[in-house]
């Protein structure tokens, strides 16, 4: 019985479980039948298959591409299964299109296939390679509510009838060469009304006018117009936008103000760095309780954090950085447990670094760099896992705290330009074990450094200890000491005797400088063994005699400056070579021939050394390549040889303090890139090269002391001559004639102020992109030693390309009356025309000089009055009238007040104050009595150094292409030197040195 029972239920189950896979079948099929593949319309089908003909396949357009999705498309299946196409399950139609990354190339036609799929809602086209402009027709595509054009190459106008989709949602044309011009932008604003996603980042919206978004849809989400060139002032109503999560507007010109009150709730990422913003952060932004993303940096608001930004929870990056923000960082924040990248350098803060941004359980960068920082860094109490620290450039103290080097995780850190103090052993970098960078140059570090110590950070990639002048390493170092991943090392301006022995195991090191340390003697060739991968070696200014080889194959940059070097080494200059300084040494003899093999040359500066002979003529056979040419005060004769035979990109030549001789070389007239041109101080005989005159940018022409002579004939082919003309010295030659008024016509650079250039550093990093540390002395420098008042003065001057300007043709043989014309070169700030035989008035227009800080009529034969307008000149430093047939009283006002007799001697018609010599009708009012004291000889010579000081080898040096230049030994006097403003200071500067006192 209890068998049969069995034997029942396992009947049953065997029925369940049957009728369980029937109906499992069932359903199956009921599910397939109920939602099958689609079929494709053959309309779609042909217009697809149409549309991917007219374009092909470029596999090399994209390397971030990973394949081509329309490769697989094949025309006998159903393209509801083709890659990147969707169809609606119902009725079949193309809805969506992804072809995105496609490695698509070829262009769209107005009539391309594609807008035949009316169906279509969604098209994404974008990091393809169409060529030519985005095709008009896009309206044919009623239904769509997402397009994506974005990084396909496209250029021109973006066309009108893409503002006709009403119903797009979503629009993307950014990363393309595409402009918007007003009306189709306003007729997008107005018709896309359901807009939520707008990106446009990179098309070109210089013509427009910020208020134009305004009308953009309340509904807008989402806001791209990164570098878009937009100006004036960005609407502060749109950071109010009800549903407004993202705006991205940085690398713009815009201007505005953040809102006060009233920020969208729904704000998560908010992009304004590099505009002109302005005004303070509000106490608002605490309200941003969505934002994860706040860079405000490169902008110009100022005052104080508000406290309320500290509170904010969600933020994962705030960056800050590039403003005038003040006062001090709070002690305790309640927010940020999620920050990232907390960046506030560039600023004006003041006060101590709290401990707190140590201990933020997520921080992986901090950048507090530049700004007024001070005190002691407190001990931190566990210490979180940062990776990156920038505390340099501020004004903190002390001895680096123990706790700080129990950031275990850091990758990199600088604390430079600081006054830290003590002395660096192992205990302070033993457990930074992941540490890739380490800078602790600029401060007060003393006593002697055993490397090994250092070496136990075996990834260390780049370590700089420049300008720690009371630091030396162990002569022992070395011995033991190896550096795996060592590529760059700076330890300029400290107190390094010798070479360290570890330097030949540095098997990976490409960037060496040692400048400006107390290394003597030669360097010998199994001192410079394992140097083989070096780009870069500075060397410059230590007390080298000799140089036994040139170390490596590889070397790039190498700065051999302001040693006393006797002779080059008898092995050729490295082939790869592309500048090279070995200016201020004992160099005698002849330019090697190993020069010649330098195809690579960017910059070859060997002046102020006692080479001789005639210049090589490759010099000027492969100036194609070359951009700066400095061979000044040597001992070079002969002939200039013939530069820019072929094409050229030659900037800048410095062959002045020579004894050269002969005419020049009418090859010069090829270099079309030249800017500077200084030959003065040789035994040149020629006329006057008007034939200079077709070079475009040609900024700077010094002929003085040479035998140049003749007319100063203008060439009537090339209109206008030397435009662009800021500095023109012929002094000190045997010029004749009339001055030509033509002449000065043409010098349309010294009709408008000069703008005022960015900073040298400026300039490096946006141009080359080089990092602070690399930028330092990329400009070179000249100096001169300058007589004044009995005492030698070494000057150095550091600058870019002219924001001086002036002409000097004096001590020649100039006749005939001055040209009124000169009066229109309203931006000129020094003009000399002394020592020559001009006869006449002095031109009243000259008072119209505004920007004129000297001017020397001297030792010539003018007559009549002084003009009441020269009172107008109210920067004029230096006046010299001595010396003529000048009459009548000396005009009273402004600089004029300031000038004593030697400004006027041997005029004896002159009378008034400073004279001595009353006028007849005794009624002038006395001015006040001078503060100042002409020195003796002429005033405009010591000026003329001064300028010509100014920009000589700087130029020569400032437009090289490769330099990277390593010191950081020398960055404050170097960043105070260049980063003031030249132009108001330069009174101050000559009135100081002559014992004046500028009454501006």
């Amino acid at each position: 019985m209890g068998k049969f029972i069995w034997l029942c239920q396992i009947r049953s189950l065997l029925l369940v479980l049957f009728f369980l896979s029937v109906v499992d079948s069932f359903l199956s099929l009921s599910s397939s039948s109920l939602n099958p593949i689609p079929l494709c319309l053959p309309e779609d089908t042909s217009a697809l298959i149409q549309f991917n003909n007219t374009l092909f396949i470029d596999e090399s357009a994209n390397d971030l591409c990973a394949y081509p999705k329309t490769k697989s498309w094949n025309e006998s299946t159903n393209c509801c299964t083709w890659e990147g196409v969707t169809s609606n399950k119902v009725t079949g139609k193309v809805i969506s299109l992804d072809l995105s990354c496609s490695m698509l190339a070829g262009s769209l036609s107005p009539n391309t296939s594609l807008f035949r799929l009316q169906g279509l809602k969604r098209l994404d086209l974008s990091f393809n390679n169409f060529s030519g402009s985005i095709p008009s027709g896009f309206s044919q595509l009623v239904s769509l509510t997402y397009l994506d054009l974005s990084g396909c190459s496209f250029s021109g106008l973006v066309p009108s009838d893409i503002s006709l989709l009403s119903k797009l949602i979503s629009l993307n044309l950014s990363t393309n060469d595409l402009k918007f011009d007003r009306q189709s932008f306003d007729m997008l604003t107005r018709n896309l009304t359901k807009l939520e996603n707008l990106v446009l980042e990179l098309i070109n919206m210089s013509d427009f006018v910020p208020t134009s978004f305004m009308n953009l849809p309340s509904s807008l989400k989402h806001l791209g117009l990164r570098f878009c060139n937009l100006k004036g002032k960005f609407p502060t109503e749109i950071f109010q936008f009800r549903y407004l999560e993202y705006v991205d507007l940085s690398f713009n010109s815009l201007t505005g103000y953040l809102p006060s009150s009233n920020w969208s709730g729904h704000l998560k990422y908010i992009d304004l760095n590099d505009n002109q913003f302005r005004g303070s952060i509000p106490a608002s932004i605490g309200n941003l309780t969505k934002t994860t993303f706040l860079d405000l940096s490169n902008n110009e608001f100022q005052g104080q954090l508000p406290s309320s930004l500290f509170s904010l929870k969600q933020l994962t990056d705030l960056v800050l950085s590039d403003n005038s923000l003040e006062g001090f960082l709070p002690t305790h924040v309640r927010g940020f447990q999620d920050l990232k990248v907390l960046c506030l350098s560039n600023n004006l803060l003041t006060g101590a670094i709290p401990s707190w941004p140590f201990t933020l359980p997520s921080l992986e960068k901090l950048d507090l760099s530049g700004n007024r920082l001070s005190g002691p860094i407190n001990q931190i109490q566990k210490p979180n896992s940062v990776q990156k620290v920038d505390l340099g450039y501020n004004e903190i103290h002390g001895e680096i705290p123990s706790s700080f080097f129990d950031l275990v995780n850091l990758t990199e850190l600088d604390l430079s330009s600081n006054n830290f103090k003590g002395v660096i052993n192992s205990v302070m970098f033993s457990k930074l074990e992941n540490l890739l960078t380490l800078d602790l140059s600029s401060n007060s570090f003393s006593g002697v450094i055993k490397l090994d110590v250092l070496s136990k950070l075996k990834k260390l990639g780049e370590l700089n200890l420049s300008n720690n002048t009371l630091l030396s390493w162990s002569s022992d170092s070395g011995s033991n000491t190896t550096f795996q991943e060592l590529d760059t090392l700076y330890f300029s301006s400290c107190n390094v005797r010798q070479f360290p022995n570890f330097l030949r195991s540095a098997k990976k090191l490409r960037i060496l400088d040692l400048s400006n340390n107390s290394i003597q003697g030669s360097i010998f060739k199994w001192e410079s063994e394992g140097w083989e991968q070096l780009i870069v070696l500075n060397l410059s200014y230590n007390s080298l005699t000799g140089l036994e080889h040139f170390p490596g194959k590889n070397l790039k940059f190498l700065d051999l400056r302001s040693n006393l070097l006797h002779n080059l080494p008898p092995t050729p200059l490295p082939p790869s070579l592309q500048g090279f300084w070995i200016s201020n040494n004992n160099l005698t003899g002849k330019i090697p021939p190993s020069i010649c093999t330098l195809t690579s040359l960017d910059v070859l500066d060997m002046s102020r050394n006692y080479l001789g002979g005639v210049i090589p003529a490759c010099l000027g056979n492969f100036s194609h390549e070359i951009l700066n040419i400095n061979l000044q005060m040597n001992k070079f004769r002969g002939k200039i040889p013939d530069f820019c035979v072929d094409d050229n990109a030659l900037v800048n030549l410095a062959l002045n303090d020579n004894q050269l001789e002969g005419l020049l070389p009418r090859s010069l007239s090829n270099c079309t890139s030249l800017k500077f041109l200084n030959l003065a101080n040789n035994k040149l005989s020629d006329t006057f090269p008007h034939w200079l005159g077709v070079l475009p940018d040609l900024q700077v022409l010094i002929l003085r002391l040479n035998n140049f002579q003749g007319p100063l004939s203008i060439s009537n082919d090339t209109k206008p001559s030397f435009s662009s003309l800021q500095i023109a010295d012929l002094s000190q030659n045997k010029f004749t004639g009339l001055l030509p008024t033509t002449f000065f016509q043409n010098l349309d650079a010294l009709k408008h102020a000069i703008s005022k250039h960015k900073s040298m550093f400026q300039e490096a990093w946006e141009n080359l992109g080089l990092s602070q540390h690399l930028a330092l002395d990329y400009y070179g420098q000249i100096s001169l030693d300058v007589t004044t008042k009995g005492s030698d003065i070494k000057l150095e001057y550091k600058r870019s390309l002219p924001i001086f300007s002036g002409i000097d043709f004096s001590s020649n043989k100039f006749y005939g009356k001055i040209p009124d014309v000169i009066g229109e070169l309203h931006a000129i700030h020094m003009l000399n025309l002394s020592h020559n035989n001009f006869i006449g008035h002095i031109p009243p227009s000259l008072g119209k000089l505004v920007e004129l800080e000297s001017l020397d009529l001297s030792s010539n034969k003018l007559s009549g009055r002084i003009p009441s307008q020269l009172t107008n000149l109210t920067f004029l430093a230096v006046l010299n009238f001595s010396d003529n047939n000048l009459v009548g009283p000396i005009p009273h006002g402004n600089q004029f007040d300031t000038f004593e007799n030697d400004s006027y001697h041997g005029n004896l018609g002159l009378c008034g104050f400073p004279l001595t010599k009353q006028c007849d009708n005794g009624d002038e009012p006395k001015p006040h009595a001078s503060k100042f004291k002409e020195d003796e000889g002429s005033p405009i010579s010591f000026l003329w150094q001064l300028v010509m000081m100014g920009y000589g080898c700087g130029a020569v040096l400032g437009l090289s292409t490769g330099y990277i230049v390593f010191t950081t030994g020398r960055p404050w006097w170097f960043v105070r030197m260049v980063e003031r403003d030249w132009k108001p200071n330069v009174t101050r500067w000559v009135c100081k040195i002559r014992g004046k006192r500028n009454i501006h």
